[in-house]
């Protein structure tokens, strides 16, 4: 019996073996077919463009620092389209890669298809058909084109709303649901991944399935969080709650690092307290908070000024409780009981009323902003990590106050707030700290063309940190340049990956740009 077990146990290990040897061995796409080529027949009629203006829209993302040129691009007028397409490259010797583009707010490249196809999938949203909203059953089924705030706007129409968002609301379903998407509301719903009931996953064979936990569930797990490498989601079902009226938002300053993170554990474990909780860190070479200093009144700016230049590095805490009219004088009270409970700075504590809608898309107002100043279509050298709580008061000394104030170069908000692990599904692919706290630290910097590089430097320089002192950071968002640095993001997991990929996509077609798999 003994026997048989050791037997079958090298059985499974030689098919690993064979399964990653065969997805490691780098595909050369210099001898792939022109896809414009492939694809010049009446099915794409129309669809299919090369022209210089689209090759170009598609090369360039978000992030401004990569410039990575399609064959082709495909604006697909339905789900059928795009299968078509990825049979197409499956079928062909050897094949073509694809890329879904949402909104174009990837970072590094991670949407583009060096020589392939790139499918922009915001071309098939149908305002009209791409959101139903069931009341009853408390969920939308959303186009993966579909941008969060059509999403928002059309639950709003019922009452209804998702429980979990991202802080910015014009990126797409699909999108955010191949990363993880987090924000403040994530401590107490989860990403969004983890509020999706079902989903129509268009495969790296060209097939398509719906699947949720009960039905082809490793599909679905493997899809959210999945970097776009399993599949490309046609159809997300998102769960809904009720859609309350306004918000009370606050904020309060702290100069001890201990007590701003000790309030925030405080609160997040908390069943019946916040609905929205997130932190950021405010230095003194830049103004207040960045692109939401219009949050504070002008008459407190030169305090808060001079009390970042007297201590350097100070903390931000912001709050969120949503109520109704009917609901006002008891949310005043709790308001109340919050501040008094809290260690920051007093004096210091600012709040706002406003509406739902104009609290979830905050930062669109300073999005507007910055493209009236000319700043917004810029580099955005951005770095987001997961900390272990452990390991987050060493973070503190050893990033916030050594490596950003001496380099003195950042530019853009740097947030940092903790979230719930029990809130996530380890099935998912997404790669979280084991520890049951971690925080979300985000440097969503803005730099210049002549500078960027200086940011990237300083965001190697806060990896080596953290890998020496061995904190057991993980990269959101990641971006790797070799295999190497994918195989220690995903650890012990690496192998569900590969064996998932090989099961999803074996010709390795889809999501070329996230450099896993391709070279």
């Amino acid at each position: 019996m003994a026997t048989s077990t050791f037997l079958s146990q090298i059985h499974l290990i030689v098919i690993t073996a064979l399964i990653i040897i065969t997805l490691l061995t780098p595909i050369t796409t210099n001898t792939s077919p022109q896809p414009w080529n492939i694809l010049s027949n009446e099915n794409f009629a129309g669809k299919l463009t090369t022209t210089s203006s689209s090759v170009e829209s598609a090369a360039t993302d978000f992030g401004h620092v990569t410039k990575i040129f399609p064959s082709a691009v495909l604006n697909p007028s339905s789900v059928e389209d795009i299968t078509d397409l990825i049979k197409l490259s499956f079928d062909s010797q050897p094949s073509f890669p694809l890329a879904a583009r949402g909104h174009g707010h990837s970072l590094r490249g991670q949407a583009a298809a060096k020589g392939g196809v790139v499918v922009n999938m915001r071309s098939m949203v149908n305002r009209d058909r791409g959101i139903k909203v069931s009341r009853t059953g408390l969920y939308a089924d959303v186009e993966g084109g579909c941008l969060w705030i059509e999403v928002l706007n059309k639950t709003l129409e019922l009452g209804l709303t998702p429980v979990s968002w991202t802080d910015y609301l014009y990126l797409t379903v699909g999108g955010t649901l191949s990363n993880g998407g987090i924000s403040g509301q994530t401590f107490l719903y989860g990403p969004q991944i983890s509020n999706v009931l079902e989903m129509d996953v268009i495969t790296g064979k060209g097939e398509i399935a719906t699947c949720s936990k009960d039905v082809n569930s490793d599909l679905y797990f493997a899809v959210l969080g999945g970097l776009g490498q399993f599949g490309i989601i046609a159809r997300a079902r998102i769960n809904l709650g009720l859609a309350p009226k306004r918000a009370k938002w606050l904020r309060f300053l702290y100069i001890d690092f201990s007590e701003f993170t000790r309030d925030q554990e405080r609160l997040i474990s908390e069943s019946d307290g916040l609905d929205f909780l997130e932190g950021s860190v405010m230095v003194d070479h830049g103004p207040p908070d960045n692109w939401r200093s219009t949050y504070y009144p002008p008459s407190d700016h030169l305090r808060i000024v001079s009390m970042v230049k007297r201590h350097r590095v100070i903390y931000c805490l912001e709050v969120v409780k949503y109520y109704d009219q009917t609901s006002q004088y008891t949310v005043n009270e709790e308001v109340e009981e919050l501040s008094e409970s809290l260690n920051y700075v007093r004096g210091f504590m600012y709040e706002k009323d406003v509406t739902y809608m104009d609290f979830l898309n905050r930062v669109r107002t300073g999005e507007l902003n910055l493209k009236s100043k000319g700043q917004w279509d810029v580099p955005h050298p951005w770095l987001n990590l997961f900390v272990p709580k452990s390991h987050i008061s060493n973070f503190d000394y050893g990033v916030f106050k050594d490596i950003i104030l001496r380099n003195n170069i950042t530019s853009g908000p740097v947030l940092v707030y903790p979230m719930n692990r029990n809130k996530w599904n380890d099935r998912m692919s997404t790669s979280i700290p084991k520890e049951d706290v971690f925080y979300a630290v985000g440097f969503l910097r803005s730099a210049n063309f002549d500078n960027w590089e200086n940011y990237e430097k300083e965001n190697m320089e806060i990896l080596k940190f953290c890998e020496d002192a061995k904190m057991g950071v993980i990269q959101y968002l990641p971006y790797y340049s070799s295999q190497e640095g994918w195989v220690r993001h995903f650890g012990p997991r690496w192998n569900i990956f590969v064996e998932r990929k090989y099961r999803y996509d074996p010709n390795m077609i889809l999501s070329p740009g996230q450099n896993i798999f391709q070279q």
